[in-house]
């Protein structure tokens, strides 16, 4: 593939983020997360045991933190507050991990994120020492502040989260691509690997799912699939498209010089 891109200070080949929650178990976790070639794993705090409760299995020892990179996220929070504390106790748990996902919900039945919220409870973590990756609505103008704030990574979402209804307003997302100078990687709304492809050929850094891929027939299949529609994507932006012409007919083969013209 391409160069690797850069997540605060370290650099990942793979372009592809993946949720580890809604599986059956932790095996199945793993042997998705290693199909999607993936390096970075996001965990929900207040649903994944990574050691708040001693007697239960913990993911750690599925997907130990040397072989991948955590991203600790406040998957149900609906304040600030709340997600500031669930952060900081991730931290704890992870030994001084300072790259989080933030997320701030609005209601329990969209999902859509509030964004007064987060960009209170994104000013209080970048204070505090955090390499915050944000979710956010496909607002350019949130976009932007929350880029000034000092956010690591600008992540709007393509629909609402778990709909699989894929990219819904790509104008914005491009928007949002031409101005941002940290890495912009989808977040939510992915159903396929058709999405994630046409994620990455609008000129996405990268694409995080969970949904997607643990809720399919076959979570491992599609997990390999998300992986190669996540290359493809980026290796069709990068060679750039041949342009849109309507009605400019243009054939493959050239007419002239056509043996017996």
């Amino acid at each position: 593939m391409s160069k690797p891109f850069r997540i605060a200070d370290t650099e990942y080949h793979s372009r592809l983020l993946v949720g580890t929650g809604k599986y059956k178990d932790f095996a199945e976790t793993r042997a998705a997360i290693d199909a999607s070639g993936a390096q970075i794993v996001t965990v929900a705090i207040r649903r994944v045991n990574i050691g708040q409760d001693a007697n239960a299995p913990s993911l750690l020892d599925y997907l130990p933190p040397s072989q991948f990179t955590y991203l600790p996220n406040t998957a149900g929070c609906y304040s600030a507050d709340e997600a500031v504390r669930t952060l900081r106790l991730a931290r704890e748990l992870l030994d001084g991990h300072k790259l989080v996902k933030l997320e701030v919900l609005g209601d329990a039945h969209t999902l859509f994120p509030n964004m007064s919220e987060t960009l209170k409870a994104a000013e209080t973590l970048v204070k505090d020492g955090f390499d915050v990756m944000v979710y956010c609505s496909d607002d350019p103008i949130m976009a932007r502040q929350l880029e000034e704030i000092g956010c690591c990574a600008i992540m709007p979402l393509a629909s609402l989260i778990g709909s699989g209804m894929g990219i819904l307003n790509p104008w914005n997302l491009k928007l949002i691509i031409e101005s941002a100078k940290v890495p912009v990687i989808v977040d939510a709304g992915v159903g396929t690997a058709s999405d994630a492809a046409i994620a990455m050929e609008l000129g996405c850094d990268g694409v995080l799912m969970n949904t997607a891929i643990a809720a399919a027939q076959d979570p491992i299949r599609m997990a390999r699939a998300m992986k190669l529609g996540v290359e493809a994507g980026r290796e069709a932006f990068l060679a750039g498209r041949m342009p849109r012409k309507l009605y400019s007919a243009s054939p493959s083969s050239p007419t002239t010089g056509m043996i017996g013209g």
